[in-house]
C-alpha cells in the first residue's frame, strides 16, 4: 500500500495557517476522489478539503480546531498501487484567471469527467456543490431544483455525498410524482430560529456566534489591550480656513473637476505638527517605545 500525505491548501495570497472545522472522513473510512475530507475555515473564508486521490483514511495528524500551517501534512491516506490521482488546478492560476484564453489553460487541465462535474449545476442558484456532488447528480440525473431542495448536513448546510446518496435511495423508494402542475405553489415554510431560553420570561434568545464573529469580536478585544482607545478634544479657531476654502473652492472645481474638502487641510496641520512633536507618532511594543520616522 502506498501513501499520500495531504497537506493544508493554500487559500489566498496572505493566508498562512487554517483551522480544522470538522473531520468529514476518520480513521478507517475509504475515500474517493474529489470526495470532501475536512473542513477549514481561514480569516477570509470557510471552504472543503477534497481528496486528490482514492483510498483509505490510515492517520489524521490534527485534530477539529487546531489551527494548521498551510502546506502542513493533516492526514495520511492508504492508496492501493493503481489509484489515481486526481488532476490539480492551483489555486493561483484560478485566481488569477481574466479573459478566456486564461479559462480555457484551467480547463485544459481537467479530465471531462471533472470538467462536466464542475459546469453541472450552472443557473440561478448560488449554492455551492462540490465537484463529487455535481458529478454524481449528473449521473443521476439529479436537476438543479432537486439539488437546490436537498437539506445538507456540511458546513453551512452544504450537501455532502452522504446527502446525495440519501437523497437518492429515498426518491427510488417514493412511488413515481404526479406530473408538475403548471399552478405555481407555495413553498414551505421551515423555521430555523434558535429555541428561546427558559430565562427572564422566555424574552432572552440564545444564538451561538459562528466563527468569524467570535474572530472579530477577539480581535476588538485585542485592539484595546495592544491600544488602549483614548479621545481628547481640543478646540481650535479655523475661521481662516473656512475664508480660504470659500474662496478657492470655485477656482479649484474648475481647474480638477474636483470639490475641494477640509480633509487635506486637516492631513496636512497633523503631518506638520508630527514634525513638530515626533513623539505624537509613537507605538508601544513591550516595554519599548517605537518611534516612526
Amino acid at each position: 500500500m502506498a501513501q499520500f500525505e495531504l497537506i493544508m491548501p493554500k487559500m489566498g495570497e496572505s493566508i498562512i495557517e487554517a483551522t480544522i472545522l470538522r473531520w468529514v472522513k476518520q480513521v478507517g473510512d475509504s475515500i474517493d476522489i474529489d470526495e470532501t475530507i475536512a473542513e477549514i475555515a481561514t480569516d477570509k473564508v470557510d471552504s472543503e478539503v477534497p481528496s486528490p486521490i482514492g483510498g483509505t483514511i490510515a492517520k489524521i495528524l490534527f485534530q477539529e480546531n487546531d489551527t494548521v500551517p498551510v502546506g502542513a501534512v493533516i492526514a495520511l491516506i492508504d492508496t492501493a498501487a493503481n489509484g489515481v490521482v486526481a488532476q490539480s488546478v492551483p489555486l493561483e492560476a484560478v485566481a488569477s484567471s481574466n479573459g478566456k484564453a486564461a479559462i480555457a489553460e484551467v480547463e485544459a487541465t481537467l479530465s471531462p469527467s471533472i470538467l462536466e462535474s464542475v459546469t453541472i449545476g450552472k443557473g440561478d442558484t448560488s449554492r455551492f456543490y462540490s465537484p463529487l456532488v455535481r458529478n454524481i447528480a449528473q449521473q443521476e440525473n439529479i436537476t438543479v431544483q432537486e439539488l437546490e431542495a436537498i437539506e445538507g448536513s456540511g458546513l453551512q448546510g452544504r450537501v455532502t455525498k452522504r446527502d446525495v446518496l440519501t437523497y437518492i435511495d429515498n426518491r427510488q423508494k417514493q412511488p413515481a410524482a404526479p406530473a408538475p402542475s403548471t399552478k405555481p405553489t407555495a413553498a414551505p415554510i421551515t423555521s430555523s430560529a434558535p429555541a428561546f431560553s427558559n430565562g427572564q420570561s422566555g424574552n432572552v434568545e440564545i444564538v451561538e456566534m459562528d466563527r468569524m464573529r467570535r474572530l472579530i469580536a477577539d480581535h476588538m478585544v485585542m485592539s484595546k489591550q495592544t491600544s488602549p482607545h483614548v479621545t481628547s478634544f481640543v478646540e481650535a479657531d479655523v475661521t481662516e480656513l473656512v475664508k480660504w476654502r470659500e474662496k478657492v473652492k470655485g477656482e479649484y472645481l474648475k481647474r480638477y473637476n474636483e470639490k475641494i474638502t477640509f480633509t487635506p487641510l486637516f492631513v496636512e496641520a497633523v503631518a506638520k505638527a508630527i514634525r513638530d512633536y515626533p513623539m505624537v507618532n509613537v507605538s508601544v511594543e513591550g516595554n519599548t517605545i517605537l518611534v516612526k520616522k
